[in-house]
Formats: C-alpha cells, sequence, structure tokens
C-alpha cells in the first residue's frame, strides 16, 4: 500500500506551535505523517507531499518525492498539547477528477470510491491511515494541494484553547462526528480543519 510519509507546508515552524502542536524543529509528527515546515518562502499550503511505496512521482502536477530517497528521518513520536492524533485526510482539487484518478492509480493509489451526491464530484483513495480525497474543482484548473483535517481527542476543549481562532464546531458528514475549520487568518496557509476520534480503518466522505 502507498502511504504518505511527509506533507510539506509553507508555513514557520512556530504558527504550527502556536496551535498547540509539538515541534522539534522544523517539523513534528501526526499520527503516522511528519509534516515539515519549510517556511513562508516556500510558497503556500502544502507545498509538496512524500510518498512510500508508490510506483512513479509523477501525479498529475502533484509535487511529489519518494519517501524511499528522503535524506532526514522522521521525528519521533510526540504527544501535542491539542490533542491531535493523526490527520484523518487530505484534500486535492482538479479541474479534471478522472485525469488526476488515473495519475494516481499509475503511481500505485488503488481507488477506494467515488461520490456524487455532494454538489460536487468527489474521490475518495486510501494512503495507510490517512484518506486522500480528491474534489472536483473548476473546470480546466490544475490539480492542487488543498489543506488537511486533523483527528483530536477532544474537540471542545480545543474550541476553547483556539477561541474565535476555530468556527464553531458544527456536525461533520461523517456520522456521529464534529468538525471545526480554523479561520483563515488564524496564521497557517493550507485549510485545516479539526475533527472529533472515528475509527480509522473506514473510508468516509468529507466533512
Amino acid at each position: 500500500m502507498v502511504t504518505i510519509e511527509e506533507l510539506v507546508v509553507a508555513d514557520p515552524s512556530e504558527a504550527w506551535q502556536e496551535l498547540g502542536f509539538k515541534v522539534d524543529g522544523a517539523a513534528f509528527r501526526i499520527g503516522s505523517v511528519t509534516v515539515r515546515a519549510a517556511g513562508r518562502d516556500a510558497g503556500t499550503g502544502i507545498v509538496e507531499w512524500s510518498l512510500r511505496g508508490a510506483t512513479g512521482a509523477e501525479i498529475d502536477g502533484l509535487a511529489t518525492r519518494l519517501a524511499e530517497s528522503s535524506p532526514e528521518p522522521p521525528p519521533a513520536p510526540a504527544e501535542h498539547p491539542n490533542g491531535a492524533l493523526g490527520i484523518d485526510h487530505v484534500v486535492v482539487s482538479t479541474g479534471d477528477l478522472d485525469r488526476t484518478i488515473g495519475a494516481l492509480e499509475a503511481s500505485g493509489i488503488e481507488l477506494r470510491r467515488r461520490r456524487d451526491d455532494l454538489g460536487r464530484r468527489m474521490a475518495f483513495f486510501r494512503l495507510g491511515e490517512v484518506v486522500l480525497e480528491l474534489v472536483e474543482g473548476e473546470d480546466g484548473s490544475p490539480a492542487a494541494f488543498w489543506g488537511l483535517v486533523v483527528v483530536v481527542a477532544d474537540l471542545d476543549g480545543l474550541a476553547a484553547r483556539l477561541g474565535d481562532r476555530l468556527a464553531p464546531v458544527h456536525r461533520a458528514v461523517q456520522r456521529g462526528r464534529r468538525i471545526a475549520s480554523l479561520r483563515e487568518d488564524a496564521g497557517v496557509s493550507p485549510a485545516l480543519a479539526f475533527m472529533s476520534e472515528h475509527d480509522v480503518s473506514s473510508v468516509n466522505g468529507s466533512g
């Protein structure tokens, strides 16, 4: 199975530390995935991912590195003050859903399901403990990383901690779960949301 080893974000590490993540230098682990802060000069949002087990690094323009060639060891697991347990899903947008599905499958990433009943076409892939959620956006737009959703142990406690940096907690699409999105001016560049716990062995839709 192909898995996500690392996500590189164009933020200073302090921005994530202020949200309650325990950062070791420029990197920290959320579950099985390393998040590496590359600073504002790297661009904006998620600027690269590292995949283990993929058959190729050419995935419809998404900046991809093969983890087998990574020069840096991952940081040690950490207990985060904000209660982060793992990444539920990473979101990628594309102007051509079928084209990007084909590129992902060509790299060994298995399509698990499609969904057309939420107002737009979507596709879901399993990458270890993380779900890749592919969302069809504006026609003709390139494939691009959009954001991620982090599972936390106590969503209400985190909401109290972050205050007005977090939008109100509400019911997620996933049955029995709740979610809250970080506001755009909260200091990090990818779209980021926090979600209550669930059974990571099942693939569900987006929240």
